[in-house]
């Protein structure tokens, strides 16, 4: 079983933004000497919790300080942006990095509608030319635009760096099909949405044996572990109300303290246990076998894990279990 991180920099209530660089940068270190093989970072913007606004640049400054794990963005957020821009971002990592870079795109807005028409600077991109950007970024990624398209002539620069993997986020059938119609990887977001897992696999199956492509699948769900179960139910609280936060837009995951203070309605309490089929949570033998379910279930390559929980430490920890569990 192959394991990486997805990372949207979350803050923790009562820590700094200069700590939580300083600890992304040390956790990356750690997972790449613990074996991961992939270390990724979300796109959030004008979020309070969530420090990972320009996944490129988090990539930029991981790469510099490990030397094996794959760095990539799961995902950039492709209909705010010009596939011309991303692609030069990238080619311009994969020179950086050569080998080691990954290309993960999503249709997600990253946030609310106002900072998408932020992000955008107020001019109308419609969601429904996400097909048209992908097969642009790829023309662009790989010099293979169409000869009547109309910037056939462009050329990415710089001009000769590898074209990175190409990954698609995807939720439903419709994604399923456009990223194996497209040859692209798909990672499947168990972490925000499991209910459509079986539709969204079938039809990227389907479309990778139509175009003569091999699947590829990474499944990304939220993961706490920890010695005893009782410590890792404690911890996954934390996630559990931080969850419940983001509803409300508060995205800063709260401490242990602050939870265990909280009296929780049976309504939360309900809530936050159906919630919990977004994640695995138990000691090492216990997230280990349920990976293990999810990979039957899913059929899948490999896992990215969120870790969402309050303390660094701990968070750091949990990784840590996590990898000795699946390489022993």
């Amino acid at each position: 079983m192959k394991i990486g991180i997805l990372d949207q920099v979350p803050l923790h209530q009562g820590h700094t933004a200069a700590e939580t660089i300083d600890h992304t940068i040390e956790l990356a270190r750690s997972a790449e000497k613990w074996g991961y093989r992939r270390y990724w970072f979300a796109e959030h913007h004008s979020s309070n919790g969530l420090l990972s606004a320009a996944p490129e640049l988090w990539m930029a400054r991981i790469g510099a300080v490990t030397k094996k794990i794959r760095i990539g963005a799961g995902g950039i957020l492709l209909p705010q942006y010009s596939p011309l821009k991303v692609a030069e971002l990238f080619s311009t990592l994969e020179s950086f990095y050569p080998g080691r870079i990954d290309l993960g795109v999503g249709r997600s807005p990253g946030g609310s509608e106002r900072a998408r028409e932020a992000l955008t600077d107020g001019l109308e991109k419609n969601f429904d030319a996400f097909p048209r950007q992908l097969d642009d970024l790829h023309g662009f990624l790989r010099d293979s635009l169409p000869r009547n398209h109309p910037y056939r002539i462009i050329k990415t620069t710089p001009r000769k760096a590898e074209a990175p993997p190409e990954w698609l986020l995807g939720l439903n059938a419709e994604s399923g099909q456009l990223a194996g119609s497209r040859g692209m990887g798909l990672v499947f977001g168990h972490f925000i949405n499991p209910d459509h897992h079986q539709e969204t696999m079938e039809a990227y199956r389907k479309a990778c044996r139509e175009h003569h492509v091999k699947p590829r699948v990474i499944v990304c769900v939220f993961a706490v572990c920890a010695e005893t179960r009782k410590e890792a139910e404690k911890l996954a609280l934390t996630q559990d109300r931080w969850l419940a936060g983001i509803k409300k837009g508060d995205t800063m995951i709260p401490s242990r303290e602050m939870v265990e203070k909280k009296t929780f309605t049976h309504q939360e309490k309900e809530e936050m246990h159906h919630e919990r089929r977004r994640a695995v949570v138990g000691t090492p033998e216990d997230v280990r076998g349920q990976l293990k379910k999810l990979q039957e279930k899913y059929k899948n390559d490999e896992f990215l894990l969120i870790t969402n929980i309050h303390g660094f430490q701990a968070r750091r920890r949990s990784f840590e279990l996590i990898a000795h569990a699946v390489s022993g």
